[in-house]
């Protein structure tokens, strides 16, 4: 083994996808709150002046579309008819309809059966212990730019950014594979025409790239910032978003497997979402405890059966007890049904729409328990360490 090279990338919040997620979620959030056993598929896309919602819903509550859209679109920074998009004049439209009887009828509990997966598929839970959030370095990385990157336009520091943008990390590992520098950082930044690239460059470099990378910025450190030499074009204006389209952004960056179901837009009963976010619960304490430096969880389901069909478990070589013993203590100390995963990670909540931006993992909100490490010492102690 040698040195070598890993990269991961995020997108801010106004990225066309990341709008499509953040409104697919914030109908979730709405019709959570009135009736927290909705039934919710809900996808959105957007182009240059249209926002179109389309989906399954079946629920007690009640959404107003065109308000919740354009109150999202708004608070992402959408507000300038010069961006070709914004909230006051696109237009909403939604086309919405009840769940399928038939999947209903496998995820509906009458008190003498089960609540059945909604779906079939895999699912998979990743941790590694490289950060303090047991996530990889580089996804991390390129989440906290593209947060500083909102937050450095909405704050006026620099002042002419515009909503969209992406980020890009690689970091440089050694033959250990223990993550030593920042190799390159990648920044597209959609600015104001008026605003030059030496301009954007000079105050990206200063207020977003240096404070996120900090001591493993070196001089060596390649740089890229709009690559084109102009990014004002751009939002739903310049590329049509849609819900789940960023799902590796979503989760581990590529260090991971992914099963393919995004999360955004979909009620737990959809175990896309609440197996993923149970999975990843599991590989945290399972790292968190010292059991594996690193840990993946697969599991499966067939849509209308509570048990899943297969559940495997990854340390790749990292472990310090068996895996078998690894299993053993996963075995015993969780479930992986749905109504369980549900009722353990509380998640008939209007949590979602904070989730739809910036990573779904690695997280310190207290919306986000499947981050909690409460389980680490007592798999540690029932593994023997």
């Amino acid at each position: 083994m040698k040195n070598y090279l890993f990269s991961s990338e995020s997108v801010t919040e106004g990225h066309p996808d990341k709008i499509c997620d953040q409104v697919s979620d914030a109908i979730l959030d709405e019709l959570f709150r009135q009736d927290p056993h909705s039934r919710v598929a809900v996808e959105t896309a957007v182009t240059t002046g249209l926002a179109i919602v389309m989906g399954e819903i079946t629920t007690k509550g009640y959404c107003e579309f065109q308000k919740t859209v354009r109150e999202v679109i708004r608070d992402i920074g959408y507000t300038k008819p010069d961006y070709l998009f914004d909230y006051q004049s696109c237009g909403v439209l939604a086309s919405i309809h009840a769940q399928s009887p038939d999947i209903a009828q496998g995820v509906d509990t009458d008190g003498r059966k089960e609540q059945g997966a909604g779906d079939q598929g895999i699912m998979f839970g990743y941790a590694i212990n490289e950060t303090p959030q047991l996530m990889p370095l580089p996804i991390m990385l390129a989440h906290q730019l593209a947060r500083r990157l909102a937050t450095v336009r909405k704050d006026g520091t620099i002042p002419y950014l515009r909503p969209d943008g992406k980020t890009q990390v690689t970091i440089e590992y050694d033959a250990k594979h223990r993550p030593q520098r920042v190799h390159t950082v990648v920044i597209a930044a959609q600015h104001d025409d008026a605003a030059s690239l030496d301009r954007v460059k000079k105050d990206v470099l200063e207020h977003v790239i240096r404070p996120v990378c900090g001591d493993r910025f070196d001089k060596d450190t390649i740089v890229h910032v709009n690559g084109t030499g102009k990014f004002v074009l751009g939002g739903p204006a310049a590329d049509t978003g849609v819900t789940g389209r960023k799902i590796i952004v979503d989760t581990y960056g590529g260090r991971g497997h992914h099963g393919g179901g995004c999360f955004s837009g979909k009620d737990p009963s959809k175990v896309d979402r609440s197996g993923a976010y149970m999975a990843r619960y599991v590989a945290k304490n399972i790292v968190a405890a010292g059991l594996a430096d690193q840990c993946e969880v697969q599991i499966s389901y067939v849509i209308g059966v509570a048990k899943p069909l297969s559940i495997f478990v990854d340390t790749r070589g990292t472990e310090k007890v068996p895996v078998a013993k690894i299993e053993e203590v996963i075995g015993s100390n969780f479930s992986f049904k749905p109504a369980d995963m549900i009722k353990k990670l509380d998640l008939l909540r209007p949590i979602y729409r904070k989730c739809a931006a910036y990573g779904h993992f690695g997280r310190d909100e207290p919306e986000f328990t499947w981050e909690k490490t409460d389980m680490a010492k007592k798999l540690r102690s029932e593994a023997g360490l």
